[in-house]
């Protein structure tokens, strides 16, 4: 029977709106936001309330497509200026730490199946196969924990996992499809003709993402569009086309998005606010989308019979292989702490995309592939589970978490200024302490260069003079180009003692 589409998008809509609300509890409770969309997904699977889904084709493509969109969007957010002193050590562990790990836990698999599932017969490029899924790591679940409990990382850290999470998906990804068409052609391959074809894959990704970005910069300003708001449309179009081309070119694509998102998201083009605004939100969305369907696509009664050798695997990722390869990534860096490097280890999260490329071999009809998807699945859930949740906990542990002096985010004023003007912008509200030390404006503390532009009493808004008379409960608008005097400022009106702010 074919469902009305009305019941297929009030079932979407309600999967939205639960998923919506894992994402609030995330923040508030510190649990992996991926966790809680997976776990909406199984609940509304085959084993939960019986929504069928077993397109793996489809759930492919999802899959690639929000891929693509979520390194786009990660490399738009990412500045040059912060990965620069630590571009060294991200590129190593995106390239040779996704090989090391891969060929150190899938070495490592194979012992472990031989001992726990010796009737399934996996063998040595199975294992590969399986490690090689897992081998890159989750940015987006990281810091989500990270900035929801206010916690900033010390010694360049976070623009450092940031480089590696965002750049390590490609190195995985020509791993992946690399060992199914070994697996698939069934001969010993040239092992030395295998590793040109990946770095040329690599390369002309690289290159591709790179001038192509250059590129699209040029002709998002010389284009003249009567409507502003195609502009982010304009965007997304350069993104899915860089990936395409590149596709044949015969380069890898998901390298070439995220580089390209690089050279975009640091340089000056028009209506760049709104632009990544828009990715943003399409990059929420479509990880929305992305863990919905790998939720509604495992069958969680499918888990409870490799949990013994999912336990052993994710446990000896999470404490061996990932630290080996970091620590023999990181010897060259010999200035870096080894509490630092303790913590990059300890941040080795798998996320969505390791599902993701656990579909492949579904698609290929690789032997083994159902379960390899499984043993993926319940390690991705593991490593929510430990080591998503312990992130801040084990970072004031190895005293790398510092909390800065922060402003909140505007409420009262629907403002928005470009990074490009160094301004920083906040609100204060008028208390009846305040206004015991003078009611008009030239009555307050203000420092050099900072001013107050609107004032909301009430409902209503207006531009204040010197002499406007406040009452209490104004709320203020103040701009400077100082952010240490807007935390002053702050400070001040919240304690009430009204001095001269320098």
């Amino acid at each position: 029977m074919d469902l009305k589409i009305e019941l297929v998008l009030l079932v979407l809509s309600g999967l939205f709106f639960f998923s919506i609300l894992a994402g609030k509890a995330s923040s508030k409770y510190g649990v992996p936001a991926l966790l809680l969309f997976l776990a909406v997904g199984m609940l509304s699977g085959s084993d939960g309330l019986g929504i069928q889904f077993e397109n793996i084709h489809a759930a492919k493509n999802i899959g690639t497509i929000a891929l693509c969109i979520i390194l786009f969007s990660g490399g738009l957010d990412t500045s040059f200026k912060e990965v620069r002193p630590i571009v060294a050590q991200g590129v190593i562990l995106a390239t040779l730490g996704v090989f090391l790990t891969a060929l150190i836990t899938g070495i490592a698999i194979w012992w472990i199946f031989g001992l726990t599932l010796k009737s399934a017969g996996i063998g040595v490029l199975s294992s590969l196969l399986l490690a090689s899924t897992m081998s890159s790591t989750d940015s987006a679940s990281v810091f989500s924990i990270l900035r929801s409990k206010g916690l900033h990382l010390k010694n360049n850290l976070r623009p450092m996992l940031e480089l590696e999470s965002g750049s390590n998906d490609p190195m995985a990804y020509v791993l992946v499809v690399t060992l199914i068409d070994l697996i698939n052609l069934n001969y010993t391959p040239n092992y030395w003709f295998v590793a040109g074809t990946l770095l040329l894959q690599l390369s002309i990704g690289a290159l591709l993402g790179y001038l192509l970005g250059k590129l699209s910069v040029q002709i998002i300003n010389r284009i003249k569009i009567g409507n502003d708001s195609l502009y982010p449309i304009l965007v997304f179009t350069f993104c899915i086309f860089i990936y395409s081309a590149v596709y044949f070119f015969k380069g890898n694509g998901f390298l070439a998005v995220y580089i390209a998102g690089l050279v975009i998201g640091n340089s000056k083009f028009v209506h760049k606010r709104s632009s990544l605004n828009f990715f943003d939100g399409l990059a929420w969305m479509f990880q929305l989308i992305m863990f919905l369907t790998l939720g509604l696509l495992v069958n969680p009664h499918e888990l409870l019979p490799i949990a013994v050798p999912g336990l052993i695997i994710s446990f000896l990722m999470i404490f061996v292989s990932r630290p080996l390869t970091v620590f023999l990534c990181l010897l060259p860096f010999r200035k870096m702490p080894a509490r630092d490097k303790v913590y990059v280890s300890w941040v080795g999260l798998r996320g969505a995309v390791p599902i993701i490329f656990a579909i492949f071999p579904l698609v290929e009809n690789v032997h083994h592939s159902r379960l390899i998807f499984n043993i993926v699945f319940f390690c991705t859930l593991i490593s929510l589970v430990v080591q998503g949740t312990s992130l801040p906990m084990i970072a004031r542990w190895l005293n790398l978490a510092e909390k800065p002096r922060v402003l909140k985010k505007l409420v009262n004023f629907d403002v928005d200024i470009s990074d490009e003007i160094k301004s920083v912008t906040c609100e204060i509200e008028i208390t009846s302490t305040i206004l015991k030390h003078g009611s008009h404006l030239m009555d307050l503390p203000l420092p050099d260069n900072t001013l107050v532009v609107m004032v909301k009493r009430e409902d209503k808004y207006f531009v204040p003079t010197g002499k406007t008379a406040l009452v209490e409960k104004d709320k203020l608008l103040i701009i400077t180009d100082n952010h240490d005097d807007l935390v002053k400022i702050v400070d001040t009106f919240k304690t009430g003692e009204i001095g001269e702010v320098t």
